[in-house]
């Protein structure tokens, strides 16, 4: 059995020769650009490109000579940049950037980016390992009816600016991963509803919409779905043919619970997921899998009724998400990527005994029948030491086949 028959396997609930593996399949399985260039001395590779595909989280691609030690059963499909430049990360560690990525020094000592129009858009503060998205472009709307004069603002949300490769690069590529690994391709869509709302208006002011003002919340959905509709259109006609599995992304809980009610989320937020996920399926044949971190166990109903296939990252540290509970409640019908080593406090500072009972308890709990994909809770942030990386691969080796 091959990597993409694996993965296919696992979202079918079914059990294959061994459960399947990721790292680096999506934004947020993967690795901080700190981490993998401490793996990859650790692993006595020497230096690669390191190219930070997302700035804001600063992960970075995973290369073949590294995927040859940490064999991942997927492969991304990134939306990418037609070309990068040399940069340097916050550790003094090399890497590159997307070219039209450009951050400059502010008097605060800070890396900030600007638009066009000079405004700070992001930020990585001194001593920080992240750009932080710090510009609300609407949040002074008052009225459904202002909203018309940020359309470009709406409309390109969650495209990156500096990933400007065309339409037939994009293709290429899929068709290329599709046609020359067995590893399963994985569309990293880079689609939010709630989080768009939250970045567009502004945290505070989203949330308060969604309470108080309604109209509004409803107006700049309907408006980001209408969009996101679009964009798949073409998306799809382009590389529809060579995914298995399209990841989406919305962050729905918080460490201590739910971000928002069930019944405010039933109410404003999964009647335009249920619209774009319903959509992106008639499109593609692909699995859909959902990225939300925090507390979701509430929700997850809610997301399948909605077309959510699989459940990202599977938060294990988060108030009732028991990973044994879950199986039990949701297994037959969702499909767990992620879970497999807690990475907020067992794999940055676990030994490896810790951490090797740490991912034999997840797997004891996700994996029996299929859908299963074994990968760490979000990404390897820079504080992982890299020997704790191969313990937690040693361990996922050791209990990987099926009982």
């Amino acid at each position: 059995m091959n990597s993409r028959e694996r993965i296919v396997a696992a979202l079918q609930h079914k059990e294959a020769d061994r459960i399947p593996f990721d790292l680096g399949g999506t934004e947020s399985s993967g690795i901080t650009g700190i981490a993998y260039n401490n793996l990859r001395r650790h692993l006595g590779l020497g230096p690669g490109q390191t190219q930070i595909f997302d700035v804001y989280q600063q992960i970075a691609k995973i290369e073949e000579d590294v995927r040859a030690v940490l064999p991942s059963d997927t492969i991304p499909l990134l939306i990418e940049p037609k070309r990068w430049k040399p940069f340097v990360l916050p550790d003094g560690s090399a890497c590159q950037i997307p070219e039209k990525w450009n951050p400059v020094k502010d008097a605060r000592g800070d890396w900030v980016v600007k638009n066009s129009q000079g405004m700070v858009t992001a930020r990585l503060p001194q001593q920080g390992f992240y750009f932080e998205s710090v510009y609300a472009p609407l949040s002074r709307v008052e009225k459904p009816g202002e909203l018309a004069a940020y359309a470009d603002d709406i409309e390109s949300f969650d495209w990156p600016f500096y990933a400007d490769e065309t339409w037939a690069d994009l293709a290429g590529r899929a068709q290329h991963l599709f046609e020359h690994t067995d590893r399963a391709v994985v569309a990293n869509l880079q689609l939010h509803l709630l989080a768009a709302g939250q970045i567009l208006r502004g945290y505070e002011n989203f949330m308060i919409d969604l309470a108080a003002d309604q109209k509004l919340a409803h107006a700049l959905l309907a408006r980001l779905t209408e969009a996101y509709l679009a964009r798949c259109e073409r998306y799809f006609e382009q590389v529809g043919a060579y995914v298995q599995v399209v990841l989406v992304n919305d962050d729905l809980g918080t460490q201590q619970g739910p971000m928002m009610s069930p019944d405010c989320y039933r109410r404003m937020i999964r009647p335009y997921q249920k619209r774009l996920f319903g959509f992106i399926k008639s499109k593609t044949d692909a699995f859909l899998l959902l990225h939300s971190c925090g507390s979701v166990y509430e929700y997850i109903p809610a997301l399948m009724e909605a077309g959510v296939d699989a459940l990202n990252p599977v938060q294990v540290s988060a108030a009732a998400m028991d990973t044994r509970k879950l199986k039990e409640e949701f297994g037959k019908d969702i499909t767990f990527w992620g879970g497999g080593c807690d990475t907020q406090q067992v794999l940055p500072r676990g030994t490896a005994a810790q951490i090797e009972d740490e991912v034999k308890r997840r797997i004891d709990d996700l994996a029996a029948g299929g859908g299963f994909v074994f990968c760490q809770v979000h990404n390897i942030q820079p504080d992982v030491p890299p020997e704790n990386i191969m313990a937690m691969y040693e361990a996922f080796r050791k209990y990987c086949k099926y009982e």
